[in-house]
């Protein structure tokens, strides 16, 4: 069965579904497969590394769409969109991402516009909207975790969730509201293997006149791409970055350190394991392979038992 890699939903001819392209424009008809294989987008990552700000481990390009054209274009400055192709060495990490965030959003999770997007080859990409553009030219005041804790890409681990939380209680504008939300995403990424949190995949935007945490970001599920993760979690809790415990996550981080009611607390496990079917749905249909489905799913089982006994 063909389907979108957009929405997932069922296609019988073409490339996107008719509301998968509306969610990017309402003027697309079609959507003009990228003319880069992997080689290519490396040397376009190469050649344009030092004119972007959206630099990381994991290749990156801007782009912007070209409705009239119908098309997306990779550009220096400017663009609203930011595209990951596949990578040589983690193999599917666009297919990996793209899943994630549906799940996250079906956890009541904020997430920017995201997508796969066809290049050439019958590459898949992973592309996400900028949330911090607004207009033409316009950007929200967004800075990261580890600009906030005086720390850099090398030093961006050197960190705990505790200090992620301190930062919360010194930064937003209330408190309270962005510790639930960090909370149902630390459960989240417990959940779905992810550990890489770092301090940079944590940001601070400044929204009609309110300091809140950022939509997510760069939520994978690490465990399944990298062979044999050592740890758990990229920051700490109670010191700890592998063996965790449902303890360490409530007793220990939500009631003592974050002072998130305990009926709070309850609701946000219980929307997220309402969630966990149509999670599971979402991987057998996902573009993984048939081989990282049964990881993925095998490891969802895993932690769930952890948190829910």
């Amino acid at each position: 069965m063909l389907r979108c890699p957009i929405t997932y939903e069922p296609i019988e001819i073409g490339r996107y579904s008719k509301s998968g392209l509306h969610q990017i424009s309402k003027k697309l008809d079609d959507l003009s497969v990228l003319p880069y294989s992997i080689e290519e987008f490396n040397k376009e990552y190469i050649k344009r590394a030092g004119k972007l700000s959206i630099q990381g481990v994991q290749p990156k390009l801007s782009m912007k769409l070209n409705t009239p054209a119908q098309k997306f274009e990779l550009v220096d400055k400017n663009g609203k969109y930011i595209l990951k192709p596949q990578n040589d060495n983690y193999p599917e990490l666009p297919q990996n991402e793209d899943l994630t965030m549906k799940m996250a959003k079906i956890c009541n999770i904020e997430t920017p516009w995201h997508g796969l997007i066809w290049a050439k080859n019958n590459q898949l990409c992973y592309v996400i909207k900028r949330f911090d553009r607004v207009g033409h030219k316009s950007k929200l005041a967004l800075e990261d975790f580890a600009q906030l804790s005086q720390k850099t890409r090398v030093t961006k681990y050197n960190s705990s969730m505790e200090n992620v939380v301190s930062i919360i209680d010194s930064y937003t504008t209330f408190p309270i509201l962005e510790k639930i939300k960090l909370f149902r995403i630390i459960i989240f990424n417990f959940l779905i293997g992810n550990e890489d949190m770092h301090l940079k995949n944590f940001s601070l935007i400044t929204r009609n006149k309110k300091v809140e945490l950022s939509p997510a970001y760069d939520l994978l599920n690490t465990t399944i791409a990298i062979k044999d993760p050592i740890e758990e979690i990229a920051l700490p809790i109670a010191g700890k970055k592998r063996n965790l415990k449902k303890k360490h996550f409530i007793q220990y981080l939500a009631e003592d350190r974050m002072k998130i009611p305990i009926i709070k607390i309850s609701s946000i496990l219980s929307e997220i394991y309402e969630g966990i079917k149509e999670m599971k749905n979402y991987i057998s249909i996902s573009f993984l392979s048939n081989e990282m489905k049964k990881k993925y799913l095998a490891l969802l089982q895993k932690k769930i038992r952890v948190i829910y006994g």
